[in-house]
């Protein structure tokens, strides 16, 4: 079992918040159907690549997010995999350490911290022809809800994404990694947080200080709206090609431009480049994760990791700052 502690993985939407693409896309006619259909039933999902130095070796497998609701992940070879590992590597996740009273008094604080300052609606911090642009999405994707226009841009953009991934048929969800902790329980292999801890000495003022802080989340807000569509079939392709395990099609998908845009607005904000504690995020999950690899590596003759899979993929892959170290990678075919 994994030994459990008392923290709160570090919220503030700073690692869960929806990244959109990047590229300017055909525009696409909002009534239309949506042009690709999410596989259902049971799919093999992606193979494993195969990280090895001498006799030693660690099998990555790449998970993905959002995938078909319908979907049935079929787990045996993970499972094979897990059996035979003396380790699991889960994926680097940065985790609030706070402590179980500090936590308990600063939930409270939580509520609201979605809404806008000074209760500020969208139509107040959105220039007009962008507004105009959320009442349509929001109509076709969302409907009547007053609630959500008290939301903060980035909120808002959130809330329109997840409601058009029901409409087409996916879902942001953990089946597929608590299938992998399930399957490592069962097993009696040793899980491994691969992350590190974030030290907030007072995280009640963190969260009033976010909630009275300026975010510059137009960009974020703007890129949702504009690329909305094409992302949500964009998604429907990803998705199929997890779910299929087609890895020339994986491959071939820009996974990198995903994360930038939303997650950007709220670590540039002002309360984020205050707190220490939440500066580069991302290279610090990635220093995080290669030191953990490179020790299971070392102490296990076969390891077993959890990604994503655009941490995976590319140039500046975590598997890529690996074979920089001297480590053969291969991919599966």
């Amino acid at each position: 079992m994994r030994k459990r502690t008392n923290r709160y993985v570090l919220w503030l939407g700073l690692l869960a918040l929806p990244a959109f693409a990047q590229t300017v896309e055909p525009a696409v006619d909002p009534n239309a159907i949506p042009a690709t259909v999410v596989v259902e039933g049971r799919r093999p999902g992606p193979g494993v690549w195969k990280v090895s130095k001498g006799t030693h070796v660690m099998w990555v497998f790449g998970t993905y997010s959002p995938l078909p609701r319908k979907l049935e992940w079929d787990a045996s070879r993970v499972e094979r995999l897990v059996a035979k590992s003396q380790e699991v590597l889960m994926p680097p996740v940065a985790k609030a350490h706070i402590g179980f009273f500090s936590g308990l008094t600063a939930l409270p604080s939580l509520i609201g911290i979605k809404r806008n300052p000074d209760d500020a609606v969208l139509h107040d911090v959105v220039p007009a022809d962008v507004y105009a642009h959320w009442t349509v999405l929001k109509a076709k994707y969302i409907g009547d809800d007053d609630g959500i226009e008290h939301y903060r841009p980035v909120f808002a953009g959130e809330e329109l994404l997840l409601a058009g991934l029901k409409k087409s048929g996916l879902s942001y969800g953990s089946e597929v990694l608590g299938k992998i902790e399930d399957i490592a329980k069962k097993n009696k292999v040793k899980m491994t947080d691969s992350g590190y801890d974030v030290m907030v000495d007072d995280p009640r003022k963190l969260v009033r200080d976010f909630k009275n802080s300026q975010v510059d989340d137009l960009v974020c807000f703007t890129k949702t709206l504009d690329t909305l569509d094409t992302d949500l079939e964009t998604m429907r392709v990803r998705a199929n090609a997890w779910a299929n395990g087609d890895i020339a099609e994986i491959r071939g998908l820009n996974y990198a431009e995903r994360r930038d845009a939303c997650l950007d607005a709220v670590m540039n904000s002002s309360i984020a480049k205050d707190a220490a504690a939440l500066r580069q995020v991302r290279q610090r999950l990635r220093t995080s994760w290669l030191k953990a690899a490179e020790t299971a590596l070392a102490s296990n003759a076969t390891t077993f990791a959890v990604l994503e899979i655009q941490d995976i993929l590319g140039p500046t892959s975590y598997l890529a700052g690996l074979q920089a170290r001297g480590y053969t990678v291969e991919s599966p075919r």
